[in-house]
C-alpha cells in the first residue's frame, strides 16, 4: 500500500518562502505522476502543482504559477514543493497525491496526468498546515 507523508509546513510571513516534502513508502514513485494541492477551511481543494513520473514535465494552477515549483527525487522516493512569494491567500492545508495508473497517460518516457484534485489521484497524504500571516 502506497503511503504519503507531508512535512515542512508552518507559519511564514507574507513574501516569505517555504519548502514542503512528501515522502512515499510501500511503493516506488518511479512510474507515478504526482501532485500537490491545497484546501482552505470551507473551500474546495485547488492550487495544483503536478509533475510527471520522471520530472520531465510540470503543470501549475494559475493561482500558484510563477511562485511555486514542484520537483522530485525518485532515488529518495520524495516529492517537493518550493513556495516563494507567499501570500495570505496561500494559507491552507497542503496535500501531496499520487495518480492512479488507470488515469495516467504515457508518452513513451513519462507518465503524467491531468492536474486537478479529482479521482485521477487515488492516494493522498495526511496534509501539512501552511499559514501565511504577519
Amino acid at each position: 500500500q502506497l503511503q504519503l507523508v507531508e512535512s515542512g509546513g508552518g507559519l511564514v510571513q507574507p513574501g516569505g518562502s517555504l519548502r514542503l516534502s512528501c515522502a512515499a513508502s510501500g511503493f516506488t514513485l518511479d512510474y507515478v505522476a504526482m501532485g500537490w494541492f491545497r484546501q482552505a477551511p470551507g473551500k474546495e481543494r485547488e492550487g495544483g502543482s503536478c509533475i510527471s513520473s520522471s520530472g520531465g514535465s510540470t503543470n501549475y494552477a494559475d493561482s500558484v504559477k510563477g511562485r511555486f515549483t514542484i520537483s522530485r527525487d525518485n532515488a529518495k522516493n520524495t516529492v517537493y514543493l518550493q513556495m516563494n512569494g507567499l501570500k495570505p491567500e496561500d494559507t491552507a492545508v497542503y496535500y501531496c497525491a499520487a495518480a492512479d495508473l488507470g488515469s495516467t497517460y504515457y508518452t513513451g518516457t513519462d507518465y503524467y496526468t491531468d492536474c486537478n484534485p479529482g479521482p485521477n489521484f487515488g492516494s493522498w497524504g495526511q496534509g501539512t498546515q501552511v499559514t501565511v500571516s504577519s
